[in-house]
């Protein structure tokens, strides 16, 4: 069975969140986990990476000691490092950034600037993610803007979208290059072999839009190490029409966040409908292997999180609300672009040598 642009036969729900959580036999990652970032930390943290470390994965804990320390009990591929502050959602990120070095968030990208872990993955502010990832982890050279790339629910699987809101505001020149990041982390993380990107509009033509997306895709369709297939509109986002959709981040984040509404909203009138009479429940025993199926292309708590695209080392925002699943497959998508060959595509697609470039103005 092959998608609407015909490039390679489709995968399930199930094989695409596999390839996401794959990690090449042989290697062993160091994954720094902000323990106390999110709205269940460090509980669900702490359950999440012990459900995931492992002989290949270590994760390392970031925060207060006396907080992890009973809740790890001494658990192996798991260590602690202490971190005595925490970053609150309502705070200005970069200034806390910059004036609290022992939040765990800070202590933990510090981490990875230097080597001690090969991947960040947070829960928490995601403000305060993207100001610690530019200040410390830093931007791959010659990206502008790094992006924030997720999966976002779509039948029959999910599609890879960005950027999702880091930054709000850009020039068409930034969305040619979060088409080429995009398409890496397609290629290279979850194993499309030709994906094609749509930029997102109000209209198929390449006339429709506003200045900023009619120039978008000028530059885009003249990039040919892009499979550019054209403007999408927001109706064809659930039904995937493409395998990676490209926006600023003000649309992509109300975008994004409209389609998962709309995911929960059919998860909770599935179940509904499944448990409302015996007849409904002797079905759905029937349908299990389905439902769950479809569970699984609608949850955004299967994916584990959004990637920060375009940094010198791989960065996973997680969903504030996590539970202890999420958290342990943002560990394991963290791990998947460690061992991948993401980084380095982008550098090479971007015709970079990949050293990295000191913090812009956002900090």
């Amino acid at each position: 069975m092959a998608d609407a642009s015909g490039s390679q036969p489709l995968r399930t729900p199930h094989e695409l969140l596999a390839a996401l959580r794959a990690q090449s036999a042989g290697s062993h990652v160091r994954v720094a986990l902000d323990a106390m970032g999110g709205d269940l930390a460090p509980a669900e943290t702490v359950r999440g990476a012990l459900a995931v470390a492992g002989e290949q994965l270590s994760v390392v804990l970031v925060g207060r000691r006396a907080e992890l320390e009973p809740l790890v009990a001494g658990a192996a591929h798991v260590e602690i490092v202490p971190a005595a502050d925490v970053i609150s959602s309502s705070e200005e990120p970069a200034k806390a950034v910059r004036g609290r070095p022992e939040a765990s968030i800070v202590v933990a990208a510090r981490l990875v600037a230097g080597g001690q872990a090969d991947a960040l993955v947070s829960a928490g502010s995601t403000g305060a993610v993207l100001a610690a990832s530019l200040l410390y982890i830093r931007r791959l050279k010659g990206v502008s803007r790094p992006a924030i790339c997720t999966l976002m629910p779509s039948i029959p699987l999910p599609i890879v979208f960005l950027d999702m809101g880091a930054n709000a505001d850009v020039r068409p020149e930034h969305l040619r290059q979060f088409a080429v990041m995009g398409q890496a982390f397609a290629t290279e993380v979850l194993g499309l072999e030709r994906p094609t990107v749509g930029l997102l509009s109000i209209g198929e033509e390449p006339a429709k839009g506003n200045q900023l997306v009619v120039e978008a895709h000028r530059l885009i369709a003249g990039d040919e190490q892009i499979n550019f297939y054209g403007n999408v509109e927001g109706r064809d986002l659930m039904n995937r029409k493409v395998d990676i959709v490209v926006a600023d981040g003000f649309t992509g984040n109300v975008a994004v966040k409209v389609t998962e509404g709309t995911a929960r909203a059919i998860l909770g009138a599935i179940k509904g409908a499944v448990t409302g009479s015996v007849r409904a429940k002797l079905g759905a025993a029937l349908m299990k292997p389905d439902l769950r199926r479809i569970r699984d292309a609608l949850d955004p708590e299967e994916y584990g999180g959004a990637y920060l695209l375009g940094m010198n080392r791989p960065v996973v925002i997680a969903h504030g609300n996590s539970r202890a699943r999420g958290i342990g497959n943002a560990v394991l998508a963290a791990a998947r672009a460690v061992t991948s060959d993401l980084l380095p595509t982008i550098a090479a697609r971007l015709g970079t040598d990949g050293a990295d470039e000191p913090p812009d103005g956002t900090v």
